[in-house]
């Protein structure tokens, strides 16, 4: 995915503050001096053709009427500050407040930043030679410890009160923590099933299907009184102006749209790294999104051969925020950021094969 040097982030966020609309260069350097970027017309003048060519904006227009637009692959790549931008009142940010039908048919094959690629590439090498000729105790131990800990910390994601040692008993001596709602460890406990059993299937994990996210997304919920199958009605994101798509027809279209998006993805984590912001995005469950789409995730990187996720040392508000900062802007930045960080972790951490 193009990086963008700091002016055109300027121009970007520039862009992410004004929702939809098409600016002249001129107007486009006046805006900017206004929050405080002491950017040169001649600079503007020379970047937006740069920017257009990479595909980060679209043009229109000849001469004085020549204007200019953000495009996805521009959203995409704008380094937001998530927690600056979290921190306004929902109903006072700039973000997007509706789907966007652009968004997947334009994702791009790869992702990540080419440093990153390469981080996530030589921690992948070291991760399968370690994996190599493990005996059969330590793989066992390998898989219950990873079990417990993304059980534990993708179940605090959602609010669940379960400390590492509440899970680790309840997974491993079936006892559950005194003082906790049933449905926290039945939560817990639908975590490990589901990661067992695409542990157990990888060659049914190899891209992202509505089959298969419907199967992982019903293990996830299951005696949780929550519906299966796509959503029949509307659903809100809390804490976000952001409002996914209600019908169920669109909905299925999108996971189809998704899943080929998916299919695209050059490596491993760039497939991973779709699922969990795509799935989070469309929402197609009344609930249990985020749970399906970090499990969908380590589903793809285990048929893979990579590393999955526990998410063991994410900041939950920082997760959170990151996702909230792809939904309103489309920025995948903020949250390609904890993926990479949590690949490398997992990579350096756990040896499950």
């Amino acid at each position: 995915m193009i990086e963008p040097n700091r002016r055109q982030q300027e121009i970007l966020r520039l862009f992410l503050m004004r929702g939809e609309d098409t600016l002249s260069s001129s107007h486009i350097h006046a805006e900017l001096l206004k929050i405080g970027e002491d950017m040169s017309l001649v600079s503007v003048k020379r970047e937006l053709p740069r920017m257009t060519a990479a595909g980060l904006l679209r043009a229109s227009g000849n001469g004085r009427s020549r204007a200019y637009g953000i495009n996805i692959a521009g959203r995409m790549a704008s380094a937001v500050d998530a927690g600056a931008y979290c921190a306004m009142e929902p109903d006072t940010r700039y973000g997007l407040d509706h789907f966007n039908f652009d968004l997947f048919p334009a994702w791009p094959s790869q992702i990540f930043s080419a440093s990153e690629e390469d981080a996530l590439e030589r921690a992948t090498d070291e991760y399968r030679r370690r994996i190599t000729d493990l005996p059969p105790a330590i793989a066992r131990k390998e898989l219950e410890r990873l079990i417990i800990e993304l059980s534990w910390k993708s179940s605090k994601i959602e609010g669940n009160t379960y400390t590492l040692l509440d899970t680790e008993k309840l997974i491993l001596e079936q006892k559950e923590a005194p003082g906790h709602d049933k449905k926290e460890a039945v939560m817990i406990l639908n975590h490990k099933d589901a990661f067992q059993f695409i542990h157990g299937h990888p060659q049914q994990f190899t891209t992202l299907t509505r089959a298969n996210l419907e199967q992982v997304h019903r293990l996830l919920v299951k005696d949780m009184s929550v519906g299966f199958g796509f959503r029949q009605k509307a659903v809100g994101v809390i804490g976000s102006k952001y409002r996914p798509l209600d019908n169920i027809y669109q909905i299925a279209e999108a996971v189809d749209a998704l899943a080929k998006a998916v299919s695209r993805g050059h490596t491993p984590y760039a497939k991973a790294l779709t699922v969990l912001l795509g799935i989070g995005y469309i929402q197609p469950f009344e609930d249990g999104n985020k749970r399906a789409a970090r499990m969908m995730a380590n589903a793809l990187l285990l048929a893979h051969r990579a590393a999955p996720l526990s998410y063991r040392s994410a900041d939950e508000k920082e997760y959170r925020e990151a996702m909230l900062v792809f939904y309103e802007l489309l920025s995948v930045v903020p949250f390609r950021r904890i993926f990479t960080e949590q690949y490398l972790f997992a990579a350096k951490n756990y040896a499950v094969r």
